[in-house]
């Protein structure tokens, strides 16, 4: 495994989803109590988007750094 890869794929993994965590939490709580937002609403809002990506980034990285023997 790639150490610096492996790390890589960490780092976005923990920032992707705590990200995710609090867009998650100011949109729950941006909802107007009379609005009644569906969950499966609130994971497909525009704004976690890009907290998908960076989720679907270190799995890919980690992936990766699992596949190739390190060597150079």
């Amino acid at each position: 495994m790639n150490p610096i890869l492996s790390l890589a794929a960490v780092v976005f993994l923990v920032i992707g989803l705590v990200g995710n965590g609090f867009e998650m939490r100011k949109i729950r709580l941006s909802v107007v109590k009379d609005e009644n937002l569906a969950p499966q609403n609130i994971f497909l809002n525009k704004k976690n988007w890009k907290w998908y990506a960076l989720i679907a980034i270190a799995l890919i990285l980690w992936i990766i750094s699992s596949n190739t023997n390190g060597s150079i």
